[in-house]
């Protein structure tokens, strides 16, 4: 058994099989497939748009792994066959299995637990909480497990997405579809009338997909209108012309396509010649006049004229009469010219709206806040936007308003929350800050860029859709019911032998036992009360939500206000928002006292025994110290680190390079003094036998591998944090991560390390020594030579500084002089000498060098000989260093 293990038993903490092993590569494999994919593995997280939603497979594996522990019994768990939900026993594997494995995790196999991820498994009597929610994923995979749950986000919107997330097992999906029928029955059709185009295979009409608009703006020397195209692309081909392009002639304005967007093409209606990919916007920010030939940057010429023109050039079309008669896709999908008829219809809808009063109250009132994101990141108001409003045309707030009075008309309160968070996905693809992708064919939504970007080809969608397109209320509406149907009787998707396997339904539905809060987390009051907090927090100069989730707030606000404390402000909270801000003044010191706040929160609602697991994400490596200081002062000793798609190898060779991290941490209350020297010893043997023992037993990555070596490590540390002793200085939690990463990338272990540890056995054997020489870089050879061992008869003698001939050794290298004296050879000698009465003054100064000071305070330690400390002038005994 490992000190590690032995501690822990000692200290009675159950140890958890996450701080054994975790199955980075099952996990891996699974999340690679569930990002892409979310709609088939866990369409519960496509309702609404949350930013930086970590896989739901890595969150339930987490919650399996950090759940069970080594005291797990067969009465604290079911375990059920996902389909018939019968128990399992003589047909498969049942508790005793499940405890069996448990108990069977380990560094080199973690994997027997993970035989039960694709199982419908029940843990009893288990609370978590995460006090950072956002999305709610931890929630959701939490409740799949039976276990009560609570969650905690100072953001509203992230709050209602959660809840919704949770309410949707409980929900009556019958009543769920005849509510969005009934909203189809009143509105569908007041809205669809406004997406009508004249079809160019006849006399009647197709459905309008998408409307294609360009900003506008006169020359501020020759008055000429410039329409802002930095190129005339429209969207690759489809079906039969997939290997041409759709181009709009800058001439005539025809949608005309083209062998090539980036060579010289000719329009088929006009013969005029142009090169596509050369528009009148250029690189910077400037457009070009075709006119006069004046350069101007664009938003100096939005200030000039105080607001742009936007010109309706091109449609997206599907005709369903069209499809029916079985024309070719390419006639009944496609795209053409904005024609009269269509540029009409958009200012009969211009008309409609402002003569509706009565629909006003149904769209945002409020103006744009100032803040990082829509001042200093993107300036929203130097592109003429102020108030929520004017990142939607006319038509876009008429359909928009129409489709959320009739929701609001909606008596069952859990009902119309959800057709709410319909309209509210709904709105991620509708507005004018909305592209579209010419190679994909495809709108995409307005974060793409996770930031308000202001385009100067604003997509139109039609907002409640047709048989062809996306980001519509009709996909949304389809997203939700598949997501509460989800919900109802969830399914989990993983790899067996290569290939994707999809479970039958589970029993447990979602949300059971869960509770959500929209509050600041440091006003939770919670004391031993959880036994795990499982989180995914804020990174501190990464999105601030706050900011973004705004263009949700203002319009979910409007049904919200008088029902939910949270929703009666003008924007989300700002300044209580853990995370740096540069608009507010909000520098890094501010987010880690921040932090550092809410971790002693956390510390003291968790349990004694109680574990904090969380991912986290940056690429600095300044900010790796200060998280793990932040852990240590606040009384969490790291206990596990795993990699999600990380490559520290870049990292630690310098690049800057983003990654992910699965961490570990248990409270503590008491930590031992510790010299540096017999710490980085610790630290260098413990990265070299998990390197050992990964490369050994594991398919992993070698930035892999150095992320759980990093964990150990840290681990290590922070048993000793706040009483590092260095040549007579303590050290911080940003000098030891140094360090962590020096050792991680050398991992050298020579003759001296080894000497040093073997002073720590108690009776050392030549059995030991060579357990220590099988993961070091250290000869037997080399240490016979240097005199640090020698066999008497069968007996392992390890040579102290008295000895005769270790001493003649160290001697006769002093007297050579050839700078060939190792730092153990030169402590041998003064503590000798100091022995025989004679000052080491003069050996001291000419070998002034740090790392002789800490060898001798780790010899010091190791053998209980406090001459070592005196001898190089320190004052501090050994009771400094603890007991070790």
């Amino acid at each position: 058994m490992s000190e590690q293990e032995q501690s822990k038993r000692s200290e009675g903490r159950p140890e958890l099989p996450i701080e054994r092993g975790f199955p980075i590569e099952r996990v891996n494999e699974i999340a690679e497939k569930e990002s892409r994919a979310k709609q088939y593995y866990r369409p519960i997280y496509t309702m609404h748009k949350w930013w930086a939603r970590r896989p739901g497979c890595l969150f339930r594996a987490i919650t399996m792994y950090s759940l069970l522990d080594q005291n797990t019994t067969a009465d604290d768990v079911e375990v059920y066959e996902p389909g018939e939900n019968q128990q399992l026993g003589d047909n498969g594997l049942d508790e005793n299995d499940l405890v069996e494995a448990i108990a069977n995790v380990d560094i080199d196999d973690p994997e027997p637990l993970w035989d039960f991820y694709p199982k419908d498994i029940r843990i009893k009597d288990k609370k978590i909480l995460d006090p950072f929610m956002g999305g709610g994923t931890s929630l959701v995979e939490a409740s799949r497990f039976g276990v009560d749950s609570v969650g905690v986000d100072l953001n509203p919107v992230a709050w209602f997405v959660t809840k919704k997330q949770l309410d949707a097992g409980q929900t009556d999906v019958e009543k769920l579809e005849h509510a969005f029928e009934q909203i189809k029955s009143e509105v569908a059709e007041d809205i669809l009338e406004y997406y009508r185009t004249p079809c160019p295979n006849g006399d009647h009409d197709a459905d309008v997909m998408y409307n294609f608009w360009a900003k506008e703006l006169d020359c501020v020397s020759c008055g000429h209108t410039v329409p802002l195209f930095k190129d005339y692309r429209v969207a690759a081909g489809r079906y039969e012309n997939d290997n041409k392009y759709n181009v709009l002639c800058p001439d005539c304005g025809a949608v005309t396509l083209v062998d090539d967007w980036q060579e010289e093409s000719e329009c088929e209606e006009c013969d005029h010649r142009f090169v596509p990919k050369e528009g009148n916007v250029s690189r910077g920010g400037y457009y070009n006049c075709p006119e006069c030939g004046q350069k101007e940057a664009i938003l100096d010429a939005i200030k000039g004229e105080e607001e742009y023109e936007l010109q309706l050039y091109a449609v997206e079309y599907y005709c369903k009469e069209c499809d029916q008669q079985g024309l070719e896709k390419s006639a009944y999908k496609g795209y053409k010219q904005a024609e009269s008829a269509d540029k009409q219809l958009f200012e009969k809808a211009k008309r409609e709206w402002n003569t509706r009063t009565d629909l006003h109250e149904y769209v945002p009132e409020e103006e744009i806040p100032p803040g990082h994101m829509t001042v200093d990141r993107n300036p929203l108001f130097d592109h003429g936007y102020s108030d929520w409003v004017d990142m939607f045309n006319e038509r876009q707030l008429l359909c928009l308003s129409k489709l959320l009075k009739s929701i609001s008309e909606t008596h069952d309160q859990n009902i119309q929350e959800y057709l709410l968070l319909t309209f509210s996905e709904t709105l991620n693809y509708n507005c004018n800050m909305v592209v579209y992708n010419p190679g994909k064919n495809l709108v995409a939504n307005i974060f793409k860029s996770n930031s308000f970007d202001p385009p100067s080809r604003p997509i139109e969608n039609n907002i409640w859709g047709t048989a062809s397109g996306t980001g519509t209320f009709s996909n949304m509406r389809d997203m939700i019911l598949k997501a509460v149907k989800y919900a109802k009787a969830p399914t989990d998707r993983y790899m067996e032998d290569g290939d994707t396997k999809k479970t039958d339904n589970f029993a447990q539905p979602i949300g059971i036992n869960s509770e959500v809060y929209q509050d600041d987390m440091r006003n939770i009051t919670a004391e031993d009360e959880y036994d795990a907090v499982i989180t995914d927090p804020p990174y501190y100069d990464n999105i601030i939500y706050s900011e973004v989730a705004d263009y949700f707030y203002v319009w979910q606000k409007i049904l919200l206000e008088n029902e939910y404390p949270g929703f009666d402000r003008v924007k989300t909270p700002r300044a209580e928002s853990i995370v740096t801000n540069p608009y507010l003044d909000k520098k890094a010191e501010d987010f880690e006292h921040e932090m550092s706040e809410a971790l002693n929160v956390i510390n003291r609602a968790l349990k004694e025994d109680g574990t904090l697991a969380f991912t986290y994400h940056h690429s600095d490596e300044e900010s790796w110290g200060e998280l793990l200081e932040s852990l240590c002062e606040n009384d969490f000793e790291v206990t596990a680190t795993y990699p999600s798609n990380s490559d520290l190898n870049k990292f630690i060779g310098g690049e800057a390079v983003a990654f992910d991290i699965v961490i570990v941490a248990r409270p503590m209350e008491n930590r031992r003094p510790v010299s540096w020297d017999s710490l980085r010893r610790r630290i260098v043997r413990t990265a070299r036998e998990t390197r050992d023992i990964l490369e050994e037993h594991r398919e992993l990555a070698g930035g892999d591998i150095g992320v759980i070596e990093m964990g150990k490590c840290f681990q290590e540390y922070s048993k000793h944090h706040g009483e590092v002793h260095r040549a007579g200085e303590l050290m911080s939690a940003k000098e030891v991560v140094d360090e962590i990463y020096g050792i991680i990338q050398d991992n050298d272990r020579g003759e001296q390390d080894i000497y040093r540890d073997l002073l720590e056995e108690w009776k050392p054997t030549y059995d030991d020594l060579n357990k220590h020489l099988k993961r070091s870089d250290a000869s037997e050879e080399q240490m016979k030579e240097m005199q640090l061992f020698r066999m008497d008869g069968n007996d392992f003698v390890l040579c102290q500084w008295d000895d005769e001939k270790r001493q003649a050794y160290v001697q006769n290298k002093v007297e050579e002089g050839n700078g060939d004296l190792t730092n153990l050879d030169k402590a041998h000698f003064l503590r000798y000498h100091f022995e025989q009465g004679k000052d080491p003054k003069e050996y001291l100064e000419r070998w002034n060098d740090d790392a002789l000071r800490e060898l001798c305070e780790g010899l010091a330690e190791a053998t209980g000989d406090e001459t070592y400390l005196t001898m190089i002038g320190v004052d501090m005994s050994l009771d400094a260093f603890g007991d070790e």
